[in-house]
């Protein structure tokens, strides 16, 4: 299983697309600052510390992706999963985004305590996922800018989130995130079945997203009733009780769903971030 785990990991990397790569290679080429207006976002780590000077600036909005890197999902998707998302949804955002867009560099640990029956499963304590955000942009802020994105691929990370956004608007800083909750027409047209978790619908963005990652031969519908807590692997136990660390029916899933519901959610966060672009700042209290 390490051994097939690692192949999907590398073959997803490569799936993140060429053009990706390619766009790494001319911003290292470039200096990154001296390029045409027409460049998109700017990838933070590849910058030296002062041309992060000149990009740090009030004007600028700073996405910061979030996804799992250790989180089950189901017999049938990587540990990985979240975290591969994240990275694709990044690099799709430094190729659509204004170069006032500042991508810095993905957090793969954070809230998830509902999966770690599950071997290999991690999760920081809600204080601990909460502290991580406000530091992180608490340290960026300190050189400029106001208005954070966090890139957020997470339904239990809204939880650190909403508080850390409290928080950092009390020193006038302005934080938003990606929230999975909010009902989006293209999926609910798509959607067949119910379910939050390795499901139909996720299934089928990871099937676009990246399909080597993806073992649909051993996907298995799981939808047993919900009920408070997390997911159990013992059915005698508290929590909605799921063998496979799923939850719904990722049997269902087509590329198809997934290509028109990575679309659309990609609009979203899109118009997210133009939005934190032009929105006021937040004042000290």
């Amino acid at each position: 299983m390490k051994s097939r785990t690692l192949y999907s990991g590398i073959s997803s990397w490569v799936s993140l697309g060429i053009a990706a790569l390619s766009w790494a290679q001319s911003t290292n080429n470039s200096a990154t600052l001296q390029v045409s207006r027409k460049q998109a976002a700017v990838l933070l780590e590849n910058l030296t510390w002062d041309e992060a000077e000149r990009v740090l600036t009030p004007d600028s909005v700073v996405v910061i992706p979030l996804g799992a890197e250790c989180k089950e999902h189901g017999r049938h998707l990587p540990l990985n999963n979240d975290f591969l998302m994240a990275e694709y949804f990044k690099q799709r955002v430094l190729a659509a985004a204004s170069k006032e867009v500042i991508v810095a560099p993905t957090i793969n640990y954070s809230f998830y305590p509902a999966f770690l029956e599950y071997p290999g499963s991690t999760s920081l304590s809600l204080e601990t996922s909460r502290a991580v955000i406000t530091d992180i942009v608490g340290s960026l802020a300190h050189y400029g800018p106001r208005r954070f994105y966090i890139l957020n691929t997470g339904i239990s990370t809204l939880q650190p989130l909403t508080q850390a956004a409290a928080e950092l608007a009390k020193i006038g800083i302005l934080l938003r995130y990606t929230d999975l909750t909010k009902e989006d027409p293209v999926e609910k047209r798509l959607r067949q079945s119910g379910g939050t978790h390795a499901d139909e619908i996720e299934t089928s963005m990871m099937l676009y997203i990246a399909p080597e990652s993806v073992q649909m031969k051993k996907a298995t519908r799981d939808f047993n009733p919900k009920h408070p807590g997390g997911l159990s692997r013992d059915p005698k136990r508290n929590g909605t009780y799921s063998p496979t660390g799923a939850w719904g029916d990722p049997t269902l899933a087509t590329r198809e769903k997934g290509q028109a519901v990575v679309e659309s959610l990609l609009t979203a966060i899109l118009k997210d971030i133009n939005d934190l672009r032009h929105a006021s700042g937040v004042p000290i209290d």
